[in-house]
Parts: structure tokens; sequence; C-alpha cells
């Protein structure tokens, strides 16, 4: 029986008036398309506004309260993977992310995580504490990424340069969709097969 194509959610993840976050995730979105063996989908946490975190039980216990905090969950519950877009702030990923990720668990366990990070080094350092709450929220992050840092980071957003410009950053995009499809499509399986296990016990 033909596999469904994994669902992947490309999340935006600063909310920032002028953000640059859109450029990248409508250009990883537009590659990752393009292959035909993922359906992408933008994922604007613009569109989740939900409150900083102060339920009274942890998500990975007990829904939240919060409706559109639920929503938020419902829609990551729909998704078989993610593609993070993140900045940088003070060595670490935005605030407005790591918030939403503090409102979903059992939403996010086995499934893949990717990420293109973008600022002065690419936001590398925020890449990496992803990677360990990603860890936490029982997904599989996985080893390569997209780095938009230094000069291509400043001619893409200032300098009037183009995605298309530097080819070097679709090469890594492709390794990062190649390894992604292949993590997604296993943990689909994964997934499916113990439901219906779970279903004939």
């Amino acid at each position: 029986m033909l596999q469904s194509k994994p669902k992947i959610g490309i999340v935006i993840s600063s909310t920032r008036e002028g953000r640059f976050g859109e450029k990248p995730a409508k250009w990883i979105h537009d590659l990752a398309a393009a292959r035909g063996d993922l359906d992408v989908e933008l994922i604007d946490l613009r569109d989740y506004p939900m409150p900083f975190f102060e339920e009274a039980t942890s998500p990975a216990y007990a829904a939240p309260a919060d409706d559109v905090a639920r929503a938020w969950a419902a829609k990551v519950d729909s998704l078989d993977g993610f593609i993070f877009v993140t900045a940088e702030y003070n060595r670490a990923p935005t605030a407005v992310l790591k918030n939403a990720l503090d409102y979903a668990y059992r939403e996010f366990n086995r499934k893949p995580a990717a990420y293109v990070g973008y600022g002065g080094v690419g936001a590398a350092r925020a890449v990496e504490q992803l990677r360990l709450i990603n860890v936490e929220l029982q997904m599989a992050p996985t080893r390569n990424g997209v780095h938009i840092g230094g000069a291509d980071f400043l001619g893409l957003w200032q300098g009037g340069r183009s995605f298309e410009e530097m080819p070097h950053l679709a090469q890594s995009a492709g390794v990062l969709l190649d390894e992604l499809a292949w993590w997604a499509k296993a943990l689909k399986t994964a997934r499916e097969a113990t439901l219906l296990d779970a279903a004939a016990a």
C-alpha cells in the first residue's frame, strides 16, 4: 500500500515587526515543495498568539487550558515533522518559539526536526539549544542544517541579494531535506505501526 507523503510544518519562529524569517521560510518551503516527496506547510507563530506559559499542568499530562494553545497542539499533532526557521537572540532561540514548544508534548513525540538558522553565526548556538529541547520532547533532531550567517545574511537582509545567488545554501538545503524526508517517512511508518498494534491488542 502506498504511504501518504509526510506532512512537514515549516515554523517561522520570529513574530517581530520587520522580521527576516519569512524569507528563508518561503525559500525552504519552495525547495521542499518542488521535491514532490513531502507535503509542506508554512506555520507562522503570529497565527498562534499564546500567552507566556503558566499552565497548572505540563502538557505532557494534560491538554492546555488556553484555546489558542489547544489549536497549536492540534496543528502540531497533524504534522509528521518540522523545519524550525529560527533567529538567534542572546545565543538562544526566540522566546516565542520556546514558549510554543512548551505548550505541547505528546504531539511532538517521535517526529523529526530540522533547522534553518539565520544571523551573525547562522543561529548555530540557537539551533544547538533547539536540538536539546527537541530531544526532551522525544523528537529526532537531524544532523544537517542550513546556517545563513555573516555576509550571506547581510546580503539577503540588507544588500538586495537573493537566494538564487547563493547556490551553496541550496546545496545545504538539499542535504537537510534528504535527511528530513528519510526520518519523516521512517518515523511515520513506525508511529502508524504502533497504532495498528495497539488497536489489535
